[in-house]
C-alpha cells in the first residue's frame, strides 16, 4: 500500500477529484470523518491529510511515500524530493505586489526594501538574485494588509484572480514563478515501490491529459 500525503485546504478537492478520474476513489463517509488517514475503495492507497507546509516533510522522511502539493510549497521547503508530475490544479503564481504608484513599483526607504511574505526563502532568493537589499517580514496570515497598513513596501504572495490584490489598493509589480500542484515522490519509494508509484503515476498522468483535453 502507498502512502499519499495530500495537502488540506484549497487543493484538496481539486486533487481528490483528479485521483478519482485516475481510479483512486475516497467514499464520502470516509472524507466526511475527522480522521486524518483513510484508505480508498480498494485499499490501495493511504491518505493522510495534512497542512500544505507539512506534505514536503513527510514525504521527505519517508513517513509518505508520495504527496501532493503546490510547487510554491516546494519550492519554500527546499525539500529533497522527486517532482515527477505536474497535475496542473491549483494554478496561480507567486508574485510581488506593491500599493498602485505612478512609477509601477514598490518604492524603498534608505536603500532598503521592506517585504512582507509567507514565502521568505523565494522571497529573499528573489530579491538577492537582483542585489536588492530587503528586510523580510514573515506573516502568517493576511500578507495584503502589510503594505496598507505601512508595515512594508510590497508583498510576495500567491495569486490567483488578483482581486484581494485590487480590493485593497495593491496591483502585481512582477511575477517570480508560476505554481501548481505537483505530484512528489520519495526517493527510497521511488526505487522500493516502484510498481505501485509507477502505477500511480500513470494513472495520475493519463488523468491529467484526459482533463487538459476535455478543458480545451
Amino acid at each position: 500500500m502507498l502512502t499519499l500525503a495530500l495537502a488540506k485546504g484549497r487543493m484538496q478537492e481539486e486533487a481528490l477529484r483528479l485521483l478519482a478520474r485516475a481510479g483512486v476513489h475516497v467514499s464520502a463517509e470516509a472524507l466526511g470523518s475527522r480522521r486524518l488517514a483513510v484508505e480508498d475503495e480498494a485499499g490501495r492507497v493511504r491518505f493522510v491529510f495534512v497542512k500544505p507546509a507539512d506534505v514536503p516533510v513527510y514525504v521527505e522522511h519517508g513517513i509518505a511515500d508520495c504527496g501532493v502539493v503546490g510547487r510554491d510549497v516546494l519550492l519554500e521547503s527546499g525539500a529533497d524530493l522527486l517532482q515527477p508530475l505536474d497535475l496542473r490544479i491549483s494554478r496561480c503564481r507567486i508574485a510581488v505586489a506593491a500599493p498602485r504608484r505612478p512609477s509601477d513599483g514598490p518604492e524603498t526607504e534608505a536603500g532598503l526594501l521592506h517585504v512582507a511574505t509567507k514565502y521568505p526563502r523565494i522571497a529573499a532568493a528573489h530579491f538577492g538574485a537582483r542585489g536588492v537589499p530587503v528586510e523580510i517580514i514573515e506573516l502568517s496570515g493576511s500578507v495584503e494588509l502589510a503594505p496598507v497598513l505601512g508595515l512594508s513596501d510590497c508583498i510576495v504572495d500567491l495569486v490567483e484572480t488578483g482581486r484581494t490584490l485590487e480590493e485593497n489598493g495593491l496591483a502585481v509589480v512582477e511575477t517570480i514563478t508560476e505554481s501548481s500542484g505537483r505530484l512528489v515522490v520519495n526517493r527510497a519509494s521511488y526505487h522500493l515501490k516502484a510498481a505501485e508509484v509507477g502505477a500511480l503515476l500513470g494513472a495520475l498522468k493519463a488523468a491529467v491529459e484526459q482533463g487538459e483535453g476535455g478543458a480545451s
